[in-house]
């Protein structure tokens, strides 16, 4: 089968931004700056699965059309989480010793385990965390408001998602500052500020995992009144989850609902910023933001992409694929679509339908999505009802990652309406 790798020269979109001459989607600099919607648009319009060439011949295809990224995400046997991971490079699980991760998992693992850990978070124990939510963001607020000057991303929207993700799972108060400290270093292991650029912060992950491994045996003597006590004595046909188990899927839930959840704050109040009409259209008309809650998550996109592995040779849209090849689904572009959205590059906190990949679909859809939208809405309600005025106060800086959209600083200075 031909390769076609793409070769743009001086080509250059609506907003005069340069295409690079090669185009790779794995290279971390191309996302310095946030999301590269120009490159993205172009793909989209020239070559929607595009084979990424890599050194040593291995590349990837990149999908970045909504209808094909959709397609793959329905399609989880032929187009497999297991098969050597999630991430654009390969994961080998035997010698790492980590343990899977449930969304890198296939039927029937993952459907077994996603049922034994829907059995601790159920509606209402996320919907009875709302009170301490809404307590615990106050303390923030009024922390941030002495301050005046502060950086919104660590002291305003990482608190929240840190916090209540603690709670949630009965983490003693006195350790969740370094549970923080830890999802950062993981999530940003390209980020050479965080240790990272070899794939994966491998000591962070073994010691977020040591951690989950005590909590569960902690659990085992002596239940408490917990998800984690609930996840762990969940019974789904006299077969119940392991410590093991529990520990990747403690893993997963502290990293990506603290860093996703804290991207979709941080990214939404900067386009709100940037759109202060809409900050006080939601002013004036407070039971909005619901509907603008969705227009963020979407606007922010809080992880660009996944991998899946094709189980046999297949094809996407008429492209060939073979058996064994990486196929990149990037959220990025799906979620600014010009045939799916109407005028994608706008943001409107009105928007509906709004459709968005950002929580993913499907088997994959996010465990935690009810929560996150809870912890952005009691976030936006709060500063409202509160009249806080948001000012930059310098330039936002990304974190380092063709995986995780997120800022990494944003100074700003927030007052309290007179």
């Amino acid at each position: 089968m031909e390769r076609v790798v793409w070769y743009a020269g001086a080509w250059q979109d609506a907003t005069m931004e340069s295409i690079p001459a090669k185009i790779d989607l794995a290279d971390v600099s191309l996302f310095a700056n946030g999301t590269p919607h120009h490159v993205f648009r172009h793909l989209r319009k020239e070559r929607p699965i595009y084979w990424n060439e890599k050194s040593g011949g291995e590349g990837f295809w990149a999908l970045t059309r909504y209808s094909d990224v959709l397609a793959v995400s329905r399609d989880s046997e032929v187009f497999s989480s297991e098969r050597r991971g999630i991430m654009i490079f390969d994961e080998s699980f035997e010698t790492s010793g980590r343990e899977r991760m449930m969304m890198e998992m296939d039927p029937p693992d993952h459907t077994r385990l996603r049922a034994l850990v829907s059995r601790g978070m159920t509606p209402r124990r996320v919907l009875g965390l709302e009170d301490f939510a809404r307590r615990c963001f106050s303390k923030v607020l009024d922390r941030s408001l002495e301050l005046v000057r502060c950086d919104f991303v660590s002291d305003v929207a990482s608190l929240l998602p840190l916090q209540t993700i603690s709670e949630m799972m009965g983490v003693p108060e006195a350790d969740r500052a370094r549970l923080g400290l830890l999802a950062h270093r993981v999530q940003g292991f390209d980020d050479p500020e965080f240790g990272g650029g070899d794939g994966e912060n491998t000591d962070a992950i073994q010691e977020m995992s040591s951690y989950a491994l005590e909590l569960a045996q902690s659990r085992r003597r002596k239940p408490l009144d917990d998800i984690a006590t609930a996840i762990l004595y969940a019974d789904l046909d006299g077969e119940s989850i392991t410590d093991s188990a529990f520990a990747s899927f403690f893993m997963l839930l502290i990293t990506a609902g603290i860093e996703t959840t804290k991207s979709a704050i941080s990214g939404g109040m900067l386009a709100l910023m940037e759109h202060p009409e809409h900050w006080e259209k939601l002013r004036e008309e407070p039971d909005a933001l619901p509907v603008a809650v969705e227009e963020m998550i979407r606007w922010v996109t809080p992880i660009h992409h996944f991998r899946r592995t094709a189980t046999r040779d297949t094809e996407i849209a008429g492209q060939e694929i073979r058996e064994g090849e990486r196929v990149v689904v990037w959220y990025s572009s799906a979620n600014r679509d010009e045939s799916t959205f109407r005028e994608p590059f706008r943001f409107d906190i009105a928007r509906e339908p709004n459709e968005h990949l950002s929580l993913g679909f499907g088997r994959h859809y996010c465990l935690g999505a009810n929560l996150a939208r809870l912890e952005i809405r009691v976030v936006f309600e709060a500063m409202l009802r509160r009249g806080i005025c948001v000012e930059r106060q310098g330039e936002p800086e990304y974190l380092l990652s063709n995986f995780t959209n997120s800022l990494k600083r944003m100074p700003v200075e927030m007052r309290a309406r007179d």
